[in-house]
């Protein structure tokens, strides 16, 4: 049997369990616009936390960190893991909780529709949906590419005699790591086609479902991933000792925080305030059957957060060190590499999987990983298809206009829409998933004062929030344009920083900061000198 073939196998009778899962949630629709969208709002904490976890466990966070961890170091957890257990559960119980009692007792199903009513403005619905679907569709990038780049590792060897499944590294010849693997741009195929369909059929029931068993799936299959890897990279007789060599190979620049400034090091503690405007996770928090069904999700999310992040980054540092010391360098195929002749950061978790696992082994445990990207991808899709159906088609033409079923087909054709876009822009080069992620991350912290203000402040005005939209949305083009501009032997995207002179010292600040900065002032600037919303508006919010 040709290489990769048992694990092409594993990874299809998973495909094909998930499409079984989502078309028998199919059974359990009731056939209206609120169960497809909303489930209902019958969603119980357990399927809350799961659905909420897997939807913000992507590619960024299993295939992005292991690949940003090989550069930089285990610094990465601290920059983003340790600080999101937390301020996701924050996000969660001061603005999950407060948005899901609103959405009850107006009947929102999305966040646009919120702001609509919160701001008494229908011009801010318009403004927000285009810059919505803008940012999660790079989102969306992020679980595409990386899975894609995981079917590609994991079923090298498979065809190396077809030309479209031969790959070449930096000196042209072929890449051991990848040559012979299905095509990335094919994997990606088979994987949008899979959670489009569970979606199309099953709505958000099915997805919560969905969400819950690949949750279950990529956490008991992700300790397994480190305990193997850890082993073979180690090749001691013990776990215990294993994780002795392997700590002891982080070169000292990958075990401190050697490579970030202290004060990059703080700024990303405000990435992970992006939760609190993900339109998905809005939609989620809809869901909940009752303000209770959050106790578990706050309490849990971080502890969950730590179970994947932790062996992701660990599994990073150890393999820079072990790959980069002769003495300790596993036999075997080298790292795949672009033809730059850099690694290829965003299939080192894929290759580990793939070359230090047996074959069956190795399936399952990419099944795991693809397990994790399609439960954020699933979510996401079906957001925007709601968000598109409810403030844009029925706002307009009026809901007694359109049926609950037209609406339904609506919401799915435009899913299938979104899916198309993203898949053809997959097909373009994009370097780092990390990179990626935090840029789409910060964009949504930019908006994330918005929330808070429309949630706990009575003096926000519609000419306010849409300020504080606009100059998020125009600095972060700005911003990224320039990031651009950075040649990638300088770190390109995810290595640009806004450099401030003070005197005669220079100081860097991260891009986030800047917008967020930008959104917050012209928000609070323009709030206080446009008349306030009208007593009947706020009575609805605050009394």
């Amino acid at each position: 049997m040709a290489p990769g073939s048992i694990q092409l196998v594993i990874i299809l009778g998973y495909l094909a369990l998930l499409l079984g899962l989502g078309l028998f949630s199919n059974r359990l629709f009731r056939g209206t616009k609120l169960d497809y969208q909303v489930a209902s709002h019958s969603i119980g904490p357990f399927l809350l936390l799961m659905s909420l976890f897997g939807t913000t466990m992507t590619a960024f966070a299993l295939v992005g960190s292991t690949g940003q961890s090989y550069r930089e170091g285990i610094g990465v957890y601290g920059m983003l893991a340790s600080s999101s257990g937390i301020v996701h559960s924050l996000c969660f119980f001061l603005v999950g909780v407060k948005v899901w009692s609103l959405a009850r007792r107006h009947g929102y199903t999305t966040q646009i529709g919120f702001f609509r009513d919160r701001l008494d403005n229908d011009f801010v619905g318009l403004l927000l949906f285009p810059i919505l679907v803008g940012l999660v569709v790079p989102y969306l990038l992020i679980g595409v590419i990386g899975s894609g780049a995981v079917i590609q590792a994991m079923t090298a060897g498979l065809a190396p005699d077809w030309s479209m499944f031969q790959t070449v590294g930096a000196d042209q010849a072929p890449d051991p790591a990848t040559n012979g693997g299905v095509p990335a741009w094919l994997g990606s195929l088979v994987i949008c086609l899979v959670v489009l369909i569970y979606v199309f059929y099953g709505g958000m029931r099915g997805t919560a479902w969905a969400n819950t068993f690949q949750t279950t799936v990529f956490m008991i299959l992700g300790v397994v991933t480190f305990v193997v890897i850890a082993n073979k990279l180690g090749r001691q007789e013990t776990f215990a000792e294993n994780l002795q060599v392997l700590g002891a190979a982080i070169p000292e620049s990958h075990a401190t925080r050697e490579q970030m400034s202290q004060s990059k090091f703080l700024m990303y503690l405000l990435i992970p305030l992006s939760v609190g405007m993900f339109p998905h996770v809005f939609q989620h928090w809809m869901t909940a059957k009752s303000g209770d069904s959050f106790k578990i999700p706050v309490v849990f999310h971080p502890l969950f957060i730590m179970i994947v992040w932790v062996p992701c980054i660990l599994v990073g540092a150890w393999t820079m060190g072990v790959y980069s010391n002769p003495e300790l360098q596993p036999g075997g195929p080298p790292l795949p590499m672009l033809p730059s002749g850099v690694v290829d950061s965003n299939k080192v978790l894929p290759f580990l999987v793939k070359t230090h696992t047996g074959p069956i082994l190795g399936g399952f445990l990419a099944a795991g990983i693809l397990a994790a990207i399609m439960s954020s991808l699933d979510s996401q899709f079906l957001c925007l298809g709601t968000i598109f159906n409810n403030d844009i088609v029925t706002h307009y033409l009026g809901k007694e206009r359109i049926s609950d079923e037209r609406q339904v087909l609506l919401t799915r054709l435009f899913i299938v829409a979104i899916v198309a876009v993203t898949y053809l822009l997959s097909l373009g080069n994009v370097r780092s998933v990390f990179a990626m992620g935090v840029w789409c991350f910060s964009g949504f912290t930019a908006l994330f004062p918005i929330v808070v203000a429309a949630l706990y402040w009575r003096g926000l005005t519609a000419a306010g929030a849409i300020c504080g939209i606009l100059a998020a949305i125009i600095s972060w083009l700005y911003l990224f344009y320039q990031g651009t501009q950075v040649p990638m032997d300088q770190g390109g995207l995810s290595g640009y920083m806004v450099r401030l002179s003070i005197g005669e010292q220079s100081v860097e600040i991260m891009p986030v900061v800047v917008m967020t900065v930008c959104s917050t002032v012209a928000m609070i600037a323009i709030s206080s000198v446009t008349p306030k919303p009208r007593d009947e508006v706020l009575a609805k919010y605050f009394d």
